[in-house]
């Protein structure tokens, strides 16, 4: 499938690594007017956005419910997403790269998402969605198949479930600026088991496959490796032990001269955890929740903290040597909030610039963000 930024998916094998070797070769070069090679294309950097879990409960779904009747007049009976994340889309769509999380699957029924939210989704510029979770099976072997049928639909790559032995062996492979992106998936559990006989469904955390799977990016064409990964527990400002252990042994693996894993990108938790810089490569242990509904605090009251989370902005520049390590030269942070009244995601940076009464908000994010020393590596809160 080929996506709005070109996206691929690749094969993990030796001869398609070559393939996409040698095709690239070609795509580099340009010709001469005398029919000799010309010089090499200059390499150009990127720009990757990603953000937090989209849950739906009732409300989400009533407010994308009245967009649509808004949009196409009363009883369409249909979903739109798009007003929900209008706030964002700038943000999204000016990242040569844009990731988001799926915590739940999709169906016609409360738990799952409506197939409309991919749509939404694709719209607000995303690229691709990590699908490992808890909650991915949640409607068993049938839920896989319509949920990565409607990313498919709406032409965005996904990675973490998969529908087939064949599927689970494909990594899928973004283009952005010069660079081919990897977006690997993986969860520490599920709520339900995995379908009988479908061992491949789901990619559990287990860190010999990832690293075994990283690399196997790399000779499929991987410049860059990105890591999603839902752990952590529910409610918890700070990464747990095993986070922060998982984090040192996946940045410390390595191979070729350069690491395993480029950046790891945490999901889960359901509030902001902190940014950190671990064996130089960029770990956040938690995004937060983008759209989170209404969860309570586990006695019975809305926890305000569920409602934010952030939009991580990294920029990455070319290495100075073929074979290189692709560098990270701008680490940002923009923090978020999902009006549960209003069904609206906000970029709260801006909001509190036009004089909303959020600045406390973003004070307690950016407190979180910055708990573990981030600010001395040079993690900025972005607008």
């Amino acid at each position: 499938m080929i996506g709005r930024r070109h996206q691929v998916a690749l094969a993990l094998t030796a001869v398609l690594a070559t393939a996409a070797a040698c095709a690239n070769h070609v795509r580099q070069d340009s010709a001469a007017p005398d029919g000799a090679p010309g010089p090499p294309a200059a390499a150009r950097g990127f720009t990757l956005v990603a953000t937090g879990d989209v849950l739906t409960d009732a409300a989400v779904l009533d407010r994308a419910s009245y967009d649509a009747d808004a949009a196409a007049g009363a009883g369409s009976g249909g979903y739109d997403f798009r007003p929900m994340l209008a706030d964002v889309e700038p943000l999204v769509s000016g990242a040569d790269l844009a990731l988001c999380h799926l915590e739940n699957g999709y169906g016609d029924a409360a738990p799952l998402s409506p197939p409309q939210l991919a749509q939404g989704l694709a719209a607000t510029g995303y690229d691709g969605c990590a699908t490992a979770s808890e909650h991915v099976l949640d409607d068993g072997a049938e839920g896989v198949r319509r949920t990565l049928g409607a990313l498919d639909e709406a032409g965005l790559t996904h990675a973490g479930a998969a529908r087939s032995a064949d599927e689970a062996r494909y990594v899928s492979l973004h283009q952005a600026g010069s660079a081919k992106v990897a977006q690997l998936s993986y969860t520490f559990d599920t709520e339900r088991p995995l379908p009988a006989g479908q061992p491949w469904a789901l990619r559990p955390i287990d860190v010999g496959r990832i690293t075994a799977d990283a690399r196997a990016a790399r000779r499929a064409g991987a410049d860059v490796v990105v890591l999603s990964l839902h752990w952590g527990t529910d409610r918890d400002d700070a990464p747990t032990g095993a986070q922060t252990a998982l984090a040192r042994e996946l940045t410390a693996s390595a191979a070729g001269g350069r690491p395993d894993i480029d950046l790891i990108l945490g999901t889960h938790t359901h509030v902001p955890q902190p940014y950190e810089k671990v064996n130089g490569t960029w770990v956040v242990y938690g995004l937060g929740d983008q759209i989170g509904g209404a969860p309570d605090d586990g006695h019975g009251a809305r926890d305000p903290r569920t409602d934010e989370s952030t939009l991580a902005r990294f920029t990455f520049a070319p290495p100075a040597r073929p074979g290189g390590r692709w560098q990270v030269t701008r680490a940002e942070f923009v923090p978020q909030l999902y009006d549960l009244d209003a069904g609206r995601v906000i970029d709260v940076g801006r909001a509190v610039e036009g004089g909303a009464d959020l600045a406390g908000v973003r004070d307690r994010i950016r407190e979180v963000v910055l708990s573990r020393g981030a600010a001395k590596d040079g993690l900025v809160m972005g607008e």
